[in-house]
């Protein structure tokens, strides 16, 4: 049995308050290496009392990656304390004791020590990670508000140009605004959307925003304040939420607070806002190139026009937040996205989750963060991040062809193990956005691949979200291909996938209860075959798919216990009642 892959960890996503009656304890092992895994716990001031050692719970095997294998217990908190290790049988036979202090030999010499074993002290619910209710339930529609919709033509920037004429460039404006998306309310209220992220909004000199000049002022491109207050409260009466983007990491050039920077350099009321390494801050000095290292300051990417904010600086943080509160006592909006979150230091966002849920207290925080976000997600800072590492896996399978079955399999489990159970349930899942290629472009124009794509990413833990357009089939690479004005002529619109799209969001509702906190089983996970079958479960009812990426017809028989009530996104698959049960057969890339 190999013990050096035993692996837990208190006050973390291995041991936590899922809600206020249930604890969670996980512990990983190597992957196929134990047999089974029991749990002695009790009150750490009953042990010798009670002799609670003596007693055993077993955990139940939750799911596998390359490596290992991940255990769960679920088990009640009323007792407010718990002290806890793990008996642990290899499939070899030998046994051990796995503890706070180490492994050791499962003998009641070394189960009856009280001072062996994890301890969670109290269950404080003030600590526990409480993530909103509504997201689990949201379908998101992200906006890109230049590119969506021009309902105004009297607010469009000089030298706007007529709509879908030419291919975006970075610098070009087509005059999308907010009265466009206010006019096609009830588009997205009809497809099912019930969340709208939308990229910034706030005055600034490009076309994407985020080079923010005023975070207090909506850019007069867009339309002002009380056309957004308008926006929120018709989105509101028709259930969709609403996201803004936060750019807190750096401002935009033209910010006056960076102006007078550059005017008085060292003299400058502001000077410690920004990370500042010598003077003067002007480009082409001291190294600052676009696209090359920024001596003099820091930026955002190395890109002079962004100069980085000090979030460390008393005043910073104290305008940040005021800015951050305002938009939600003045606009009710519901949440915030925000960029650039893991360059950003986690003193300010600890700040900003108690400033921003202290006025809502279901607010939703979203980081955006590509990466591994342990960190971030323990409660008192985001709700969830955008989950590149999630959905790129998902990509890498049926888009990119990169891994195989087995080999997305393990890494969208190694992905729900990083976080709490409530973080994994109202994570951001998207699979295009405002910085990627659009989906039916990476997908080369097969649309069968998209729609398996999104019926696959709709199945899984977390909210997906729509970039706007992919609902419709529009194309577009990376930035600024992906950023194509949106098609609003139904004749240029693929109603297929249109139609699709809406079935989706509609299978997504009924089911959501069991997609946000049912059981995630895989079923099938042939690599030959290329075909991967799960099932989403819970104690009511149980959801099925199975996905073809090969190029022959695979077919499987259901469980007996299984009752074939519909076929809610058929495909080109078909099945025949057998005695034993259905025979499903799922054609080739289908």
């Amino acid at each position: 049995m190999n013990t050096a892959a035993f692996y837990h960890r208190p006050e973390s996503e291995y041991a936590y308050l899922y809600t206020e009656d249930i604890l969670h304890i996980r512990l990983r092992t190597a992957k196929a290496d134990v047999k089974k895994v029991a749990v002695l716990m009790g009150d750490p001031y009953l042990l010798q009392e009670e002799q609670w050692y003596q007693q055993e719970t077993p955990m139940t095997l939750l799911t596998s990656t390359d490596l290992y294998d991940y255990w769960l217990l679920e088990t009640s908190a009323k007792h407010k304390r718990l002290q806890y290790a793990f008996h642990i049988t290899g499939v070899d036979g030998l046994t051990a004791f796995y503890t706070d202090r180490g492994v050791y030999p499962f003998t009641e010499a070394f189960t009856a020590l009280p001072n062996f074993y994890f301890r969670m002290p109290f269950f404080q619910e003030i600590d526990r990670f409480k993530s909103p209710d509504w997201v689990k339930q949201t379908i998101w529609y992200q906006i890109f508000p230049e590119r969506f919709a021009n309902g105004d033509t009297t607010n469009d920037p000089a030298g706007t140009l007529p709509w879908s004429s030419q291919e975006p460039s970075r610098t070009d404006f087509f005059g999308g605004d907010l009265q466009g998306v206010l006019d096609h309310l009830d588009y997205l209220a009809d497809l099912g959307i019930t969340g709208i992220y939308f990229c910034p909004l706030f005055k600034a000199s490009s076309n994407h925003k985020y080079d923010t000049i005023d975070y207090y002022e909506i850019d007069p491109d867009f339309g002002d304040k009380a056309l957004f207050k308008k926006l929120v409260t018709e989105a509101h009466n028709r259930g969709i939420r609403i996201m803004l983007d936060a750019v807190f990491n750096h401002t935009g050039d033209s910010a006056p607070q960076w102006q007078d920077v550059c005017k008085h350099e060292a003299n400058s009321a502001y000077a410690d806002w920004f990370h500042v390494n010598s003077f003067p801050v002007v480009y082409g000095e001291n190294g600052n190139f676009e696209g090359q290292a920024t001596l003099s300051f820091e930026s955002f990417a190395f890109t002079p026009h962004m100069p980085k904010l000090n979030t460390a600086n008393p005043e910073v943080q104290k305008y940040l937040l005021d800015i951050a509160t305002y938009w939600i006592r003045e606009f009710d909006i519901d949440a915030w996205r925000l960029d650039v979150a893991n360059e950003v230091d986690h003193h300010f966002w600890k700040k900003f989750h108690t400033a921003t849920t202290a006025l809502k207290e279901d607010f939703y925080i979203l980081g955006e963060i590509w990466h591994s976000a342990q960190q971030w997600l323990q409660g008192d800072e985001f709700h969830a991040v955008m989950n590149y590492a999630y959905t790129e896996t998902i990509e890498d399978f049926f888009v990119r062809k990169q891994i195989t079955p087995s080999k997305m399999v393990a890494g969208l489990n190694e992905q729900l193990m990083l976080y709490r159970q409530q973080a994994n349930e109202v994570m951001f899942n998207m699979l295009d956005s405002h910085d990627t290629a659009r989906l039916l472009t990476i997908c080369r124009d097969n649309k069968d691949l998209l729609r398996a794509t999104l019926a696959f990413t709709f199945l899984q833990h977390g909210s997906p979200c729509i970039y706007y357009g992919t609902e419709i089939g529009m194309t577009g690479g990376n930035d600024p291909g992906c950023r194509k004005c949106m098609v609003w002529e139904k004749a240029e619109q693929d109603q297929a996938i249109l139609h699709f799209t809406k079935a989706l969001i509609a299978l997504r509702k009924e089911y959501q209860a069991l997609l946000s906190f049912g059981r995630l089983n895989w079923l099938i996970v042939a690599d030959q075959a290329q075909v991967i079958g799960l099932e989403r479960i819970d104690q009511k009812q149980e959801l099925v798919a199975v996905f073809n990426q090969g190029t022959t017809n695979y077919s499987f028989e259901t469980k007996d216990k299984v009752r074939m009530d519909h076929l809610v996104l058929k495909g080109k698959s078909s099945y025949c009642i057998q005695p034993g049960g259905f025979i499903i057969t799922v054609k080739e890339r289908s």
